[in-house]
């Protein structure tokens, strides 16, 4: 399985004929520096929650892939107006895919969809623990800190992609205390430096941690 972190929250995940992307906050992310043109052969996009910043450019990349969108009930609704291929799930549902399982797990952050000037409801923000070929990724979205995070230590998670910006989800202390109730064999930081509330050092958040960090450029990949 081949990570690559894509900034800010934005994951792509490839296996075999499997091109999941998670959050593609592309377009007005300044750190970016992939183009939604880039990002062919999509087969499944994930939205953790309806924030601009993860929902992302997730109608123009479905369009033009024809992805399934993997995500809430309420924002599966509200891009049914685009007539994209969704399916919804929520919080602790486990779902059977042809590529894999896909478990929504809880976040504790806001939902609300930005549409024209006016706020939508979102539904519950959550993760997703994805697994493809015996491998688990667990992408957290945007959350603090919670002790339901001690549950996913039984899933025997690969990979956990966890926030450490602050202010709009953990800090860096907070991510240290996720990590350690997750056990993870490998945890890569996430959500930081975007914008200037939320610049963190993942060099800090490494050498705070006694397991495996690995800090990903963007657009650097790896394989678990």
């Amino acid at each position: 399985m081949k990570l690559t972190f894509l900034g800010h929250s934005a994951l792509l995940i490839e296996e075999g004929k499997f091109k999941g992307l998670v959050d593609p906050f592309i377009t007005g992310n300044s750190l970016s520096e992939t183009c939604v043109d880039d990002l062919v052969n999509i087969t499944h996009i994930f939205v953790t929650h309806g924030h601009g910043d993860h929902i992302g450019d997730t109608v123009d990349i479905a369009k033009r892939n024809q992805s399934l969108v993997i995500c809430n009930a309420e924002i599966a609704a509200y891009l049914g107006k685009f007539k994209l291929r969704t399916h919804a799930m929520h919080i602790g549902g486990r779902t059977k895919f042809d590529f894999g399982t896909v478990k929504m797990t809880n976040a504790l952050h806001g939902s609300g969809i930005s549409d024209n000037g006016n706020m939508i409801y979102g539904g519950n923000p959550g993760g997703f623990v994805i697994e493809v070929n015996g491998k688990k990724v667990y992408h957290a979205g945007d959350t603090g800190l919670t002790y339901d995070m001690k549950l996913l230590e039984d899933e025997k998670i690969d990979v956990a992609f966890l926030p450490i910006g602050g202010n709009y989800t953990m800090d860096i202390d907070d991510a240290v205390k996720a990590a350690d109730f997750i056990k993870a064999k490998t945890v890569v930081p996430m959500h930081y430096n975007t914008f200037g509330i939320i610049n963190a050092d993942p060099k800090i958040f490494k050498n705070k941690m006694a397991s495996n960090v690995i800090v990903l450029d963007i657009n650097e990949s790896m394989n678990v």
